[in-house]
């Protein structure tokens, strides 16, 4: 490890000290006209003892790109963490935490009850076949029984 501080924020926090699942706020970034963009480390698995497997992640990308923009306008982006244990959040404005976790927790479920993968073809997907829904709702169904941890990040 090193002693400096590195350029991105994940990359200087301990990931033996935290215990997933949870939601944390990663960044934020003050743009030169005065927005702010948030981004949140949605963290599924626990760092360096298990990752979701890539049907699932990229499956869980779709549907929450898809499914949050119901929910919310300030989403800007949801992608993968390329480690495979999370995704990153990327929120227009400062939200309330609460708010953010309401947006997660509604769009999970929403991901629950979702009968296919948006856009999971040859047309709108560069890989559209490398999905599974069932995966994605298992992996989802499993942080959504962990949701009164979601706000602790350390133990």
């Amino acid at each position: 490890m090193t002693d400096h501080k590195m350029n991105v924020e994940s990359f200087n926090l301990d990931h033996r000290t935290v215990v997933a699942p949870y939601v944390r706020v990663a960044d934020r970034k003050a743009l030169p006209h005065g927005d702010t963009l948030t981004k949140y480390d949605v963290r599924f698995t626990q760092p360096n003892k298990a990752h979701l497997d890539m049907p699932s992640v990229h499956s869980i990308e779709h549907l929450f790109a898809e499914k949050s923009r119901n929910h919310s306008d300030a989403v800007i982006d949801f992608g993968p963490m390329g480690c495979q244990t999370g995704f990153y959040l990327i929120l227009a404005g400062d939200p309330a935490f609460d708010d953010v976790l309401a947006l997660i927790e509604a769009t999970f479920s929403d991901i629950l009850e979702a009968t296919e993968v948006p856009a999971a073809n040859e047309t709108q997907c560069g890989w559209g076949s490398n999905h599974s829904l069932e995966g994605a709702q298992k992996a989802v169904r499993a942080m959504l029984a962990e949701r009164s941890t979601w706000s602790t990040v350390t133990a």
